[in-house]
């Protein structure tokens, strides 16, 4: 194999045209250092690759005893070949220090990136990088921690909001209610849950499910404190998991929930995403609480639950978007329905005018590994291809080991797979659906078709976000540049995919309800070239 010292400097991080490798003596990484590549020794014959903390990357062919220096090009997500690409996924390695390999992309990402907020990541340094790295949302799961600590993340996610100029953060609160070994006894035959009803909720012959279905349990008999079972999936069961009666328990807003939202209301949060969503009941219940409490939250259903399927349309209509719960679904549905349902929930969500995010396991082996498995890259490019507003990380930014590698991942695979997709000129005929009845979306339609036909931009501005949102799930091929005057509009957007919200204070120095006449008229206006004549009545 050839030897790699380190002689004189390159800058940026490079690729070679011709898309070879070189085969190195150890896989341990250089230290950030200025660095040209020289090879030395006769038989450099096989592949490999050279990598850098400094996020350097150099390939080259070597077929000589003789020193060879590469000839380098810079490269972009864009641009790249996709089996480059690839193979640039799997080696890099950029320091969990830094934002990523584009951390200052010239073409905007689309698909939103929720990011799960844990021990991982609840300082004021982790937050920052993870917003300027990748991240559009901050989660917080209502089943960790207590409400001091997420008060914490929710005040530097604001504070981060509030100093930065071209970059905005929504927060997110899961009020999951679940059955979580967390207390009491704790024996290598015995472990208590936190559900005091648990023993008359579930039968002789019923299923445990523990940890989204990795282990599980058949009721063989109980009593009146304890349930006794046998293991069918065995493991290495730790605390703090998740535990669930299959398809027994029905979901309803308990006492734990409701403190849950209160908090989320006292802190202003901008979506709650409520578990274990059976029928449309509890979402109606949680929208009146909402309501009386003058509270603009958003509710995003988590559709968990094999009897949330039926109900599926009236949940959705109920909500204001969806979250695909792919673990918890994998574990209660035959496993070769999981990725049909996820279509499904993705295309009647666009077709409502829904958000929709899709969420568990995407980059799971990067909770421990700094890179990721193909299949977890193609998961990604998958849910991306099916336009998802957002793609979301849970234990990988959590109490992950490479919180930062991990968004930087997310980042870069969604951006590459959003340059592969062409928008065709024809919409389905049911996107909009929901709107049929609004002037909005007719103007929303041939905005769209404008924007994907010149290959532009939309600018829109909105006091309620209502058309920027109408926008987003046409998909229109540029960025939705949406300017309001609200800053809570301005949290909300950043969750819709293509909107790149923008908050802009509205001025004037005429009264409310007072008409005006407004004129253009001249051969230069300010926004285009060509002439333009316009008179138009408007009541401010």
């Amino acid at each position: 194999m050839a030897q790699v010292v380190a002689t004189r400097s390159i800058q940026g991080s490079m690729l070679s045209p011709n898309g070879r490798s070189l085969s190195t003596r150890s896989d341990k990484f250089l230290k950030p250092a200025s660095f040209a590549v020289k090879v030395l020794g006769n038989k450099a014959k096989r592949s490999g690759r050279v990598s850098l903390k400094s996020r350097r990357v150099v390939d080259t062919s070597v077929r000589s005893s003789s020193c060879v220096e590469t000839q380098v090009v810079p490269v972009s997500p864009e641009n790249m070949p996709n089996e480059q690409f690839e193979r640039l996924i799997e080696m890099q390695k950029f320091s969990d220090t830094s934002v990523g390999m584009w951390s200052k992309p010239t073409v905007r990402r689309k698909t939103k990136i929720v990011c799960t907020v844990g021990p991982s990541t609840n300082t004021r340094e982790m937050i920052w990088k993870l917003a300027e790295a990748a991240m559009n949302v901050a989660r917080m799961n209502m089943s960790h921690g207590d409400h001091a600590s997420h008060k914490k993340v929710i005040d530097l996610v604001k504070e981060y909001n509030a100093q930065s100029k071209d970059n905005t953060i929504a927060i997110m609160l899961d009020t999951k209610f679940t059955f979580t070994i967390e207390r009491g006894v704790s024996t290598p035959t015995c472990a208590s849950v936190n559900y005091d009803d648990f023993v008359n909720d579930v039968e002789a012959g019923d299923m445990l499910l523990v940890d989204g279905g990795m282990m599980s349990f058949m009721v063989k008999s109980k009593t009146k404190d304890s349930v006794k079972c046998e293991v069918v999936d065995g493991g290495e069961l730790k605390s703090r998991r998740h535990l669930n009666a299959e398809e027994k328990v029905q979901r309803y807003l308990q006492p734990l929930d409701w403190e849950d939202i209160k908090f989320g209301v006292e802190n202003k949060v901008d979506f709650y995403a409520v578990s274990i969503v059976k029928d449309a009941q509890v979402v109606q219940e949680l929208k009146n609480y909402l309501k009386g409490c003058d509270a603009d939250i958003h509710v995003i259903v988590k559709i968990e639950s094999a009897d949330s399927i039926p109900n599926l349309h009236s949940i959705i209509t109920a909500s204001d978007g969806a979250m695909v719960a792919r673990g918890d679904l994998g574990a209660k549905l035959p496993i070769e329905e999981v990725p049909i349902l996820q279509g499904k929930i993705i295309n009647l969500c666009r077709s409502m005018g829904k958000a929709v995010i899709v969420a568990t396991n995407m980059l799971e082996s990067m909770i421990v590994h700094p890179t990721p498995t193909r299949a977890e890259v193609s998961d990604i490019a998958i849910a991306v291809r099916e336009g998802a507003d957002a793609v979301m990380l849970s234990g990988e930014t959590a109490h992950g080991k490479f919180p930062l590698k991990a968004a930087g991942v997310m980042h870069t695979v969604a951006l590459r797979t959003e340059a592969t997709i062409t928008t065709s000129s024809e919409m389905p005929a049911n996107l909009g659906q929901a709107f049929k009845n609004h002037l909005s979306e007719m103007f929303a339609y041939h905005a769209t078709m404008m924007s994907n036909t010149l290959g532009i931009s939309t600018v829109v501005f909105t006091k309620t976000g209502f058309m920027a949102i109408l926008l987003s799930h046409y998909r229109p091929s540029g960025t939705i540049y949406a300017f309001t005057n609200e800053k809570k509009i301005q949290q909300r957007l950043a969750l819709y995919q293509g909107v790149c919200p923008i908050y802009m204070e509205f001025s004037g120095m005429v009264k409310k309800g007072e008409e005006i006449v407004i004129v253009q008229s001249g051969s230069q206006p300010i926004w285009r070239s060509q002439s333009t004549h316009n008179i138009q009545v408007r009541k401010v």
